[in-house]
């Protein structure tokens, strides 16, 4: 088995994160039409830092273990240092992607975006 692939079975077979916040500050939503796959993001913000994460949603093995994974690269983080955030670092986290499935991958991605857009 390739580092990539025990990396996506290890986060989705045992998610980080996952559930909901009660009271979140940011939340952002993003849906793949094609395949149905969904994935919401919720971040607890305090003094410009996220101070705790969630991820929820449904999909393929590759969507719900980036979004997983995600949840553990932003806890910590600046919301400047998020809106810098490149799609690579999270590719990179999970090992590469094969092309075909980069948009499972980068779901997370474009959920945090959507959070990082109803900020100040």
């Amino acid at each position: 088995m390739s580092p990539y692939e025990e990396v996506i079975l290890d986060h989705w077979k045992n998610p980080r994160n996952k559930g909901r916040l009660a009271d979140p500050d940011l939340v952002g939503m993003e849906v793949n039409p094609l395949c149905g796959d969904a994935v919401r993001l919720e971040l607890k913000v305090k003094e410009g830092r996220v101070t705790d994460v969630r991820f929820a949603g449904e999909g393929c093995a590759i969507s719900q273990a980036a979004a997983s994974l995600l949840t553990e690269l932003v806890l910590g983080r600046t919301l400047a240092e998020l809106r810098e955030m490149k799609d690579e670092e999270l590719l990179s986290a999970l090992g590469g992607v094969i092309p075909t499935r980069l948009r499972c991958a980068l779901l997370p991605m474009q959920a945090l975006r959507k959070a990082l857009k109803t900020s100040a």
